[in-house]
């Protein structure tokens, strides 16, 4: 069965426009608890970013959930990945998050994690949404669902972080600028970096409610590259709004993407033997990427873009480390899903193993140059399904010969084609792509 409100990621749009209303989540909560109960007692885990909207929608979904007889724990502005790990340790039936990832303000979104920490199975997901089309009831009064605070909460998931490095690591010696992207790290990340010994200047830590991602955190990186050059830090870290997407700056003031972290992280592992297969990426993970893996014996496949498919990826082959080039990284021997805070303490652990600096070791990750072109189409049948673009593509990766690759998708959230073409020729690769997206572009008109 398709899904009606759940996509990829949760429910995610913007606010004050369908799904993403009060009513809407009062009765979401409500569907929420209804399906959770059936697992028995229910306990459910909530945490926001720093959005202004995230206040409104914690109270509709708590209002939704207790009318179910769901006992709710508010955590406040908390990391995604924090929901994640607290909902174990709490021993919930589920944890929700309140959050739009790296959008601005004016979007917001719900995620759920199940009581292992994981995705919902398509199953519960589906059960929500059938409650969601009945009418809204309420238990009787005795069986209404209570509400408490975990006022721990930073501090039980500071440690978790910190319990991802051997005991009695330091970074002292270390100058570090992180960029909270005004976000929900902007509590716990200075302070786990700070207690184990790094030197912090912290960036876009003062959330107001309306300023998350502007032009600051992972997907705005001007601030930190021109903070990490003046504060002569040896390297910078971005998150973004909700915490589990992690980019970099070597001390030249260098992007380090989600690709290269990955395998900063795997070679590592591999290099001390606790890798355990191989790495899994997406189909827009650099060729780079893949090259270098497979110099040091390292197997890598390839899934569909977003985390929730890496995670499916990984835990079908029983592998442990993931992620997306744009920073989702995964590290399940540590936690359960992406977490920001966790992929940045491997990479420097990595980098001081190696005793060296980010920008000396991201050098045995050769990317290759990598085109991608955004091409709006007014609906109807996909441009991909073309015979002349269909015809095109297989003739641009014959002529690359194996040394390149051209990727065509259609966006999950926007009426748009993705026209990608990789390959070691920059000036080849991008008069592919422009010659491809042209043709897409005449065949939606």
């Amino acid at each position: 069965m398709s899904k009606k409100y759940f996509g990829t990621d949760g429910i995610r749009g913007r606010v004050g426009e369908y799904p993403i209303t009060p009513d809407f989540m009062l009765k979401l909560g409500w569907a929420a608890g209804m399906a959770f109960r059936k697992m028995g007692a229910c306990k459910v885990l909530v945490g926001k970013d720093t959005r202004i909207s995230g206040y409104m929608f914690e109270s509709a979904l708590e209002a939704g959930l207790t009318s179910a007889g769901a006992d709710v724990m508010l955590l406040g502005p908390m990391p995604t990945p924090a929901i994640a790990y607290l909902s174990r340790t709490f021993q919930a039936e589920a944890g929700i998050v309140i959050s739009a990832s790296h959008n601005p303000h004016d979007d917001n979104g719900i995620k759920f994690f199940s009581g292992k920490g994981t995705k919902l199975p398509d199953e519960l997901e589906l059960m929500i949404e059938e409650l969601l089309d009945t009418p809204m009831t309420v238990v009787e009064s005795s069986k209404i669902g209570k509400v408490s605070r975990i006022n721990d909460a930073s501090g039980r998931y500071i440690e978790f972080c910190k319990s991802s490095v051997p005991t009695g690591t330091s970074f002292s010696g270390l100058k570090i600028v992180i960029d909270c992207a005004h976000g929900a790290t902007y509590k716990v990340a200075p302070s786990v970096f700070r207690e184990l010994g790094a030197e912090v200047v912290v960036l876009s830590a003062q959330p107001n409610g309306l300023n998350i991602n502007d032009n600051c955190g992972s997907t705005h990186m001007g601030q930190l590259q021109a903070a990490v050059l003046s504060e002569h830090a040896d390297l910078g870290i971005a998150f973004d709004g909700d915490g589990d997407r992690v980019l970099m700056v070597d001390h030249t003031g260098a992007i380090v993407d989600g690709d290269e972290l990955l395998y900063i992280i795997a070679r590592d592992l591999h290099e001390r033997g606790k890798l355990q297969g191989g790495v899994v990426g997406t189909l827009m993970s650099n060729l780079g990427l893949e090259l270098a893996l497979a110099d040091l014996g390292i197997p890598f496949v390839r899934a569909n873009v977003g985390d929730r498919y890496v995670i499916a990826e990984l835990l079908e082959r029983n592998w442990l480390v993931g992620g997306e080039n744009s920073g989702h990284v995964v590290c399940f021997n540590h936690t359960t899903t992406g977490d920001a805070i966790i992929a940045a303490l491997q990479v420097l652990m990595a980098l001081k193993t190696r005793n060296e600096g980010l920008a000396q070791t991201r050098q045995a990750l050769r990317k290759c140059p990598q085109v991608l072109i955004n091409v709006r189409f007014g609906g109807g049948e996909s441009p991909l399904e073309h015979p002349a673009v269909k015809e095109a593509s297989a003739r641009v990766t014959q002529a690359m010969a194996g040394r390149g690759r051209v990727l065509l998708r259609k966006s999950g959230t926007e009426p748009l084609v993705r026209v990608m073409v990789e390959g070691e020729d920059e000036t080849q690769v991008r008069g592919y792509a422009e010659e491809l997206a042209k043709l897409v572009t005449e065949v939606s008109a």
